[in-house]
């Protein structure tokens, strides 16, 4: 059994649904990215070059504070952790939002506190087809969401998949997602139950 199970995808691939259904099938702790009530999100979509520094520092912060204190903790949560995310999704946004020299500062702090952050066990991607992301922002309605294109989306895709090559020390699923929610729960539930080699693999549903 894994114990740090970070579910990651694309805006609007269903992460955070997922990652509900699974800790609730596992009674494992949930731990969810609270972007909701960051304050640049909404101003990142309408001037993104203005606010985008402040936005990625304010997120890598955030979770670098969440992932902190559930490192402290983890002894307590026997029955495992699912999380919505993984902490490398703060370089690959930035690297795609900010400008080159802001980047590289960006990057100097992100591998400062990287160091000391705990990786998850298993990491599974949602590999979600660009016009499926388009339908589901669609439908959840958030308004600062609406004017994200498909070539934006595109591109946080390839930076995932070209970032996970990277990956050696711990398995890295690639899911198909093309399938409902159950189906995908009971895919990934089959997932975690079998032992996997460190590095990407990819599984269609």
């Amino acid at each position: 059994m894994y114990q740090f199970i970070a579910i990651e995808g694309n805006i609007g691939a269903g992460k955070t649904t997922l990652a509900n259904a699974l800790a609730k099938e596992l009674q494992a702790q949930l731990v969810l990215e609270e972007f909701a009530e960051n304050p640049f999100l909404p101003k990142f979509y309408q001037e993104p070059e203005k606010h985008a520094f402040a936005l990625e520092l304010s997120f890598m912060a955030a979770r670098f504070q969440q992932i902190n204190q559930l490192a402290v903790k983890r002894e307590l949560f026997t029955n495992g952790i699912v999380a919505d995310y993984f902490f490398l999704k703060s370089l690959l946004f930035a690297s795609i939002t900010l400008k080159e020299d802001e980047y590289t500062l960006f990057k100097s702090l992100f591998n400062i506190i990287n160091i000391n952050i705990p990786q998850p066990d298993i990491l599974i991607y949602l590999s979600t087809p660009i016009p499926q992301l388009m339908k589901q922002i669609k439908i959840r309605g958030r308004e600062y969401e609406l004017k994200i294109t498909e070539d934006y989306l595109q591109s946080i895709q390839e930076s995932y998949i070209h970032s996970f090559k990277q990956i050696t020390n711990f398995p890295v699923i690639i899911l198909q997602n093309k399938n409902t929610p159950f189906a995908m729960l009971q895919t990934v539930q089959e997932i975690i139950a079998s032992a996997h080699t460190p590095g990407i693999h990819f599984i269609t549903q």
